[in-house]
């Protein structure tokens, strides 16, 4: 099991280091993709699954399980449960868990208030570390020369190369305020928008397009129900923005237009004529827009349907000093949560431009 189809098919089986790539010769399983299995030539059968489809381990039975980075699985603590309960074939049924580690419920969770201890609080569970450098010997120097220069003793480095589960630093968000909002599922919602923050270029070294989609309950509780970020073209953010549009039922695209100006709602005008559009405009800094989202959080009025790996690691990195070239990347992510959840949930302030002037006077007397 791999969080997505496509990870399990191209990374676990046809990758590099895939079941394919070490099987000796006269052992090795043949794909029948079509019917997402291996079959090998003493009868073996291995099952592909998706962390992102739960439901689908229900009524299978197994011997034996390999699950791939676990700590980037959506609906993680749900793929987990179902996998275990068909767990139950042989005299000793086991599991093999590869994952770089996140301070995240299902690798850290300690029980308490009900929940399931995670991975690492299981005493029937064996732990076994490794950093990127013990397997310098298979990779290309030329990675090596740029991740140390790069990422060695850095937050992203530390958890990456070396292994290690890094704690909180202080960020506008927590992985305990996110892991404590999380839920199954999201009721009746009364609204629904889909965020934008467009990257001016799109190659490979560009900022990525933060897409978001999110919805609002008739108690006013938010949810956050899925992050499409990525570098894309224009035309193709457009086109995965009006598709979450249409296939969530939202009300409403808001897209940040300091950027890319009129031209941002003509490329989605381009590819959906008829999608109700809503330019915003950036006045205030990054962190001063989200600290009012940072709150209802804290307040316990937004959950995560589910988990969102990348934008998790933004929001937790994001803090009050953050810095786009100390982090080495721009938080479009957070950028389209924070404009989806200010459109549905934060109130405009009377003189807020009064307000921020006197702030922003503040706080250069301050320094």
């Amino acid at each position: 099991m791999a969080p997505t189809a496509a990870d399990a098919r191209d990374i676990m089986v046809l990758g590099e280091s895939g079941l394919l790539a070490i099987s000796p010769p006269w052992n090795r399983p043949t794909p029948v993709l079509s019917r997402r299995r291996l079959e090998w030539p003493n009868g073996a059968i291995a099952m592909l699954y998706s962390a992102d489809e739960p439901e689908r381990l229900r009524g299978h039975q197994h011997d034996a399980a390999w699950c791939d980075e676990v700590c980037a699985w959506r609906y993680a603590r749900d793929a987990w449960d179902m996998l275990m309960l068909g767990l139950r074939l042989g005299s000793d049924p086991r599991v093999v868990v590869t994952t770089t580690p996140k301070p995240i419920d299902i690798l850290v969770g300690t029980g308490e208030n009900g929940r399931m201890l995670g991975l690492l609080n299981d005493p029937g569970c064996a732990v076994t570390r490794g950093s990127s450098y013990l397997n310098e010997a298979n990779l290309s120097p030329t990675f090596f020369t740029h991740i140390t220069r790069q990422y060695r003793g850095t937050r992203l480095g530390r958890q990456e190369l070396d292994a290690e589960i890094i704690d909180d630093l202080g960020g506008l968000w927590s992985r305990k305020t996110i892991e404590g909002c999380r839920v199954r599922s999201t009721g009746d919602l009364q609204r629904i928008v889909v965020a934008i923050d467009p990257a001016v270029t799109s190659g490979d070294e560009s900022d990525e397009t933060g897409i978001v989609v999110a919805g609002k309950d008739s108690s006013g509780h938010g949810y956050v129900l899925d992050d499409l970020s990525g570098r894309y073209a224009p035309v193709e953010w457009a086109r995965r923005a009006i598709d979450a549009y249409h296939r969530h039922e939202a009300d409403r695209i808001v897209a940040e237009v300091n950027n890319g100006g009129e031209m941002v709602e003509a490329t989605i005008r381009m590819v959906d004529p008829d999608v109700s559009f809503k330019p915003v405009h950036a006045s205030r800094g990054k962190v001063i827009r989200a600290e009012p989202v940072a709150a209802l959080y804290e307040q316990g009025r937004v959950h995560h349907a589910g988990a969102f790996s990348v934008l998790e690691d933004q929001m937790c990195a994001f803090t009050s000093d953050f810095s786009r070239d100390a982090a080495g990347y721009s938080p479009d992510r957070v950028d389209a949560l924070v404009w989806a959840l200010t459109e549905l949930m934060v109130e405009a302030v009377p003189y807020q431009g009064l307000i921020d002037f006197y702030r922003e006077r503040a706080q250069e007397a301050a320094t």
